[in-house]
């Protein structure tokens, strides 16, 4: 019996009751959407029409749609899934969803009262989709029982799936309004945890596995198309490259913590490394050296000067490990944000401007391409940031390259090596202290290079740019994402960079809701959000049916 059923007792005798609780209150929830929810019009969207839902109400819709079909899975009971999973998760998220909107509505409108009929019906049914999920006999997912179809099939799935992920990331980045924006990320948690929990996600997995270059390709048409949904928005790209630019920096994090094991907490100083090399050696009027190369040259010097940080810091400091290691590693961090406000001609060289920075750093210019003006593709205008967006695309795939290719090394089984025992690592034979110095300058140079792009992205360079925070941000990623996978960093990049645009309503309490969501985060998913088969295994040693899904994917290969 699973620690979130009720007794087998009770759900022997209101099993049968199950599916057909969960399509009334899938049935509830969608009429929950053609009803009222606010008597005042002027917040949320106007949810007091009725027979006209607006946003939130057709994602209560969607939620009513997913339970009606699990619901009726539960009729059918097919060995490969399990909807009674499904249910209590999307019943349970269901319930925080319509509660988060009946708060926001009596909160922005003055009082409770305030709250129509529509919510009181969602909540209903967001009750009766949990007591079916709770209700539900326990089904053990057959993993050999997944349907096998043909190379074709599984393309188009592959296809259908990165079309509604690129719509979903146009739709997202459309939403300003910061209640409405967290509504539906509760929803989508709500709508893509249910279907995971069901063992759908799983499967879906399986497919991708057995068509890796088709899935590569169609994830990089989808990043490839993104600027051309954005009609020309600026506000959106830029955001758009600040994830990019986060997401390569904490790929390089990925091997010192993800695949070495190191505990790094002054991570940022490396890519304000690379972005002070791109300013000075940029033609910023500001800038304090002379020599002006080619951008890529700069781009080869920005890393190298990073890992020359890299084997600085790494070479005394490695000898410790754990706490002292992370000890150590905040302390260069320090240094180097103080280092930056010293070199400016008073109390050092002038290499820096000291607190003032380098501002007024140009756009780039590759072979007379602008990347400051606006460029029209097949009538869509490609704004600044659009131009930016693709160079850090090619960017970010290189780290992925380099991140993958070295993890299936030998080199990469020597960090997994030191990672889970260093002491019977080096008895084995392994150079734990230069595959140590190696993880370091390696990521260090990954960090350097985003670092130079990102200079001419802000147009600017200061200190107070890279402060101890933006360390804990790049480390939260990957622990948040999953550690040594790159789908997992890209994950957690994402979040922890889109949330704060999205929810400069409640800016003061940013910090208290991140620490929360890494509380929920470390209780009930400590191996993050994407991770790797190995972690999970290594988190939840309990887990038969994870065994057996790893046992089918070795089959499956092996064949």
């Amino acid at each position: 019996m699973s620690k979130y059923s009720l007794p087998d007792s009770v759900r022997t005798a209101h099993g049968a009751k199950a599916p057909w609780l969960a399509i009334a209150g899938g049935a509830l929830i969608i009429l929950s959407g053609l009803l009222s929810w606010s008597y005042d019009d002027r917040i949320l969207g106007d949810l007091s029409i009725r027979f006209y839902p607006a946003g939130i109400q057709i994602y209560a819709m969607l939620f009513g749609v997913i339970a009606v079909v699990l619901g009726a899975l539960l009729l059918r009971r097919p060995a490969w899934l399990s909807p009674a999973r499904g249910l209590r998760f999307l019943g349970v998220t269901a319930f925080v969803f319509v509660v988060w909107v009946a708060a926001a509505i009596s909160y922005q409108s003055g009082g409770l009262i305030n709250v129509n009929e529509g919510a009181y019906v969602a909540l209903a049914g967001a009750v009766l989709t949990a007591a079916a999920g709770f209700l539900s006999p326990e089904v053990d997912v057959d993993v050999m029982a997944w349907p096998r179809l043909s190379s074709t099939v599984e393309i188009l799935i592959i296809v259908v799936l990165m079309a509604v992920l690129l719509f979903t990331l146009a739709y997202t980045l459309e939403i300003d309004d910061g209640v409405i924006f967290a509504s539906f990320l509760v929803a989508l948690i709500a709508l893509v945890g249910g279907l995971l929990a069901t063992g759908f996600g799983a499967y879906l997995g399986f497919i991708g596995a057995n068509n890796r270059r088709p899935l590569l390709l169609a994830a990089f048409l989808v990043a490839f198309l993104f600027p051309f949904t954005q009609d020309g928005s600026d506000a959106n790209m830029s955001i758009a490259t600040q994830i990019l630019i986060f997401a390569a920096t904490a790929l390089g994090l990925n091997i010192v913590v993800g695949l070495a094991g190191l505990l790094d907490l002054g991570y940022i100083a490396f890519l304000g490394t690379g972005a002070y090399v791109g300013a000075m050696l940029s033609t910023s009027a500001f800038a304090t050296v002379d020599i002006k190369p080619p951008f890529v040259v700069v781009m080869l010097i920005g890393a190298a000067t990073a890992a020359v940080f890299g084997l600085i810091i790494g070479s005394p400091t490695l000898r410790v490990s754990g706490d002292y290691l992370a000890i150590v590693t905040l302390g260069f961090g320090e240094i180097f944000r103080l280092a930056m406000f010293n070199l400016d001609g008073n109390n050092g060289p002038s290499l820096t401007n000291g607190p003032n920075g380098i501002p007024g750093i140009p756009d780039l210019n590759f072979f007379g391409f602008d990347f400051g003006e606006v460029h029209t593709v097949a009538g869509i205008p490609l704004g600044r940031f659009s131009n930016y967006y693709f160079l850090l695309l090619l960017l970010l795939m290189f780290v992925m390259l380099v991140f993958t290719r070295l993890n299936d090394s030998r080199i990469g089984r020597g960090w997994v090596a030191i990672r889970e025992d260093e002491r019977a690592a080096e008895a084995m034979g392994v150079n734990t202290f230069g595959l140590k110095l190696l993880a370091f300058a390696v990521g260090a140079a990954l960090a350097g290079l985003a670092g130079t792009i990102k200079a001419h992205v802000d147009t600017s360079v200061t200190p107070d740019q890279y402060i101890f925070l933006e360390s804990a941000f790049l480390l939260s990623a990957v622990v948040l994402g999953g550690m040594g996978t790159v789908l997992g960093v890209l994950v957690g990049a994402t979040i922890l960079k889109l949330l704060p645009e999205k929810l400069r309503e409640v800016n003061e309490y940013r910090l208290l809701m991140f620490g929360l969501l890494l509380v929920v985060m470390m209780r009930f998913r400590p191996e993050g959000l994407i991770a790797s088969k190995r972690r999970q295994l290594e988190f939840h040693e309990e887990d038969e049916e994870l065994s057996e899904l790893l046992q089918a994917e070795h089959l499956q290969e092996a064949k």
